[in-house]
């Protein structure tokens, strides 16, 4: 880092950094006197805050603070010599090692992330809903609404239901899915009687797996979704072989004769002495 007196940031009429503020080094280093010696560098330079203020600015030699600055801010009464130290502080420079920029919440968080006991609060003017019965834009939802007596303060809006299909379709169990790809063409959700269709305009594109085999099960698949476990997919009967108990037979006995390997005592020879006695 090079030092510079070029102002980096101004208020009122600062331009020029004041020349008897800026000469005034050994005074503002003075302005770190809590500071470990060890850990104050060199003079980088001094920027003009205002009329008569300037900041100083020194090398940070803080273990874990590379790039950082120290920075003392100076300043005198016109007509005066005499400059006064204003305050002091750690500031990062260009190159200095900083948290990323802090994102709220609502921004960071990522479908998966709500927890067993979690809370997840719905803003009052989230687009993806709609005041209940007023502007569902959905006609299925309009004729059952009243008849069934539902309640709900809001429901899905157009821009929330097709984001909600778009996601559902570009996902797992979408056509494009590894199991659909692989899943014989004719094997389609929409045609399988596991199939249970969602309602409301939903029904056209989408509805539950219904069978317990299934890897989808009680999941939501696209009608175009597919897998091996298709209520009419065929496959070739292999005849059941049946598998018969094992006997054994041992009423009679089988005498088998064996042969004497080179150097067996054959039982008519006497024995022989074992050299104990």
């Amino acid at each position: 880092m090079t030092a510079s007196t070029a102002p980096t940031r101004s208020s009122g009429r600062a331009g020029k950094p004041d020349q008897v503020c800026a000469d005034a080094v050994e005074i503002a280093r003075l302005g770190l006197d809590v500071v470990d010696p060890d850990h104050i560098g060199e003079h980088l330079g001094v920027v003009a805050e205002g009329e008569r203020l300037v900041t100083h600015f020194f090398a940070c030699g803080l273990p874990g603070y590379r790039g950082w600055r120290w920075a003392v801010s100076v300043t005198r009464i016109p007509r005066s010599k005499q400059v006064t130290i204003c305050e002091s502080t750690l500031l990062p420079g260009p190159d200095a090692l900083r948290a990323p920029e802090w994102v709220p919440w609502q921004e960071r968080l990522q479908p998966g992330d709500l927890g067993v006991g979690d809370l997840l609060p719905t803003p009052a003017d989230d687009v993806r809903l709609a005041p209940g019965y007023v502007q569902s834009d959905d006609p299925a939802v309009e004729e059952t609404s009243w008849e069934l007596g539902l309640g709900r303060v809001r429901v899905l809006s157009r821009e929330g239901r097709l984001d909600a299909a778009q996601r559902w379709y570009d996902g797992d169990r979408g056509p494009n899915a590894p199991i659909s790809v692989a899943a014989p063409s004719a094997a389609r959700c929409g045609s399988c009687g596991f199939y249970l269709q969602l309602a409301g305009s939903m029904r056209q594109s989408f509805g539950v797996c219904g069978n317990e085999y299934a890897p989808d099960d009680a999941q939501v698949v696209s009608v175009d979704h597919g897998c091996g476990a298709h209520s009419e997919v065929l496959v070739e009967q292999v005849q059941a072989v049946d598998e018969l108990p094992t006997v054994f037979d041992d009423s009679e006995v089988e005498s088998v004769s064996v042969s004497r390997a080179h150097g067996s005592v054959d039982e008519a020879e006497p024995a022989e002495p074992y050299g104990h006695g």
